[in-house]
């Protein structure tokens, strides 16, 4: 408990919190260019913190990460473009919001959620840190095994309305999934002799081709949609009282159900929880997608 609050003390000095601040802006600026994830945004400012101080530049790189982390979400509600794969559902459930007129309550509730989830993540991380390990350490290949059991039986929630379609997809993102350098043999899969290929295929790549390509494709092809049209904001420009009741349990939810799924990858917590969050109610179910 004293090395906490050693700790604290330390990370909560003006010069820090200063170098947060920073890192969370520059985060936020460069996380808003599609395609651009929290891993490069850091990779892309490192050199910016090469005369800092051990402490200041893990600081300053987590503000990065947060920043990164909620910058891809304005392009996913505003643009429908996932900046990266954590992205995805949002985009999917903000941008109906913004083409509702709500575009400002939608960046607002991602903004408040994700430090909301972010904060009570890391608390219990700092808390449960070494019955973590332990836990982790006891993995193996049956628990691993459960674990892609757990992944597959996720894709129910991605069928919608088509279980044809929903294997469809499945399946192609099994092979696009296949592509590269296999982990333990160290063979080359599907990999087409292209040397290219032998990293694989980001899921980033993926999801801003499907998103962004094809709402570009999408626009094109429609006459009607050629003319820019500005949708005007309906409302106010901040949360509304019943916006924030239907919100804070979700956000409470997400958090404590996403802490201890969060090795899982966060493309399948996103989707598990994706279900849980919707409301069943008429009158609220006028807000999403699907």
């Amino acid at each position: 408990m004293g090395a906490l609050i050693d700790g604290f003390a330390t990370a909560l000095t003006f010069a820090n919190l200063g170098w947060c601040v920073l890192g969370v802006t520059l985060g936020t600026a460069i996380g808003i260019l599609p395609g651009i994830g929290p891993a490069l945004t850091i990779a892309l400012l490192l050199p910016v913190t090469a005369h800092l101080d051990p402490t200041g530049a893990f600081i300053m790189f987590a503000g990065l990460y947060y920043g990164a982390m909620y910058g891809s979400s304005t392009t996913s509600i505003l643009l429908n473009t996932p900046g990266e794969s954590g992205s995805i559902i949002t985009a999917i459930e903000g941008n109906l919001m913004a083409r509702q007129g709500r575009g400002a309550a939608a960046l607002a509730t991602a903004a408040i959620g994700s430090f909301v989830a972010g904060t009570i993540g890391t608390v219990l991380l700092t808390v449960l840190a070494p019955l973590v390990v332990k836990v982790a350490l006891k993995f193996g290949p049956a628990e691993y095994f459960a674990l892609m059991v757990l992944a597959f039986t996720t894709v129910s929630g991605l069928l919608g309305s088509s279980r044809l379609r929903g294997m469809i997809s499945l399946f192609l993102g099994l092979v696009i999934g296949l592509v590269g350098t296999d982990s333990l043999t160290g063979q080359a899969r599907f990999a087409l002799g292209r040397p290219e290929l032998l990293d694989g295929i980001d899921i980033t790549v993926v999801a801003v081709g499907l998103f962004a390509v094809g709402e570009a494709l999408y626009v094109a092809s429609r006459v009607d949609l050629r003319t820019a049209e500005i949708i005007p904001v309906k409302g106010s420009l901040w949360m509304t009282r019943e916006e924030w009741g239907r919100s804070w349990k979700p956000w409470l939810r997400g958090s404590f159900l996403g802490f201890p799924l969060s090795g899982s990858g966060d493309r399948m917590v996103l989707r598990l929880l994706n279900g849980p969050a919707r409301p069943r109610k008429a009158p609220r179910r006028r807000d999403w997608s699907m």
